[in-house]
């Protein structure tokens, strides 16, 4: 899987935690994603504290809202 993702969430979010876990065996397989904190940053905040998680696709910008399973993610990165 070669494109590069962001997660955008927050700490303590419970859907969060679920995606993150849900990405975990694609990261063991080469899918590469970077844990952002969009309580770090108000520009995401005003985009995104109503729809986290979100998958972000770095390539193309791509969206990817919750709830996503596994099969939805490989066909995402595709």
């Amino acid at each position: 899987m070669p494109a590069e993702c962001q997660l955008l969430g927050t700490l303590g979010c419970h859907l969060c935690e679920l995606a993150e876990a849900e990405l975990m065996p694609l990261v063991e397989h080469g899918l590469q994603v970077e844990l952002i904190d969009i309580a770090e940053n108000p520009a995401l905040f005003d985009s995104y504290s109503l729809h986290i998680p979100v998958l972000l696709r770095i390539d193309t910008g791509a969206e990817l809202r919750w709830p996503f399973d596994t099969a939805q993610v490989v066909a995402f990165v595709r």
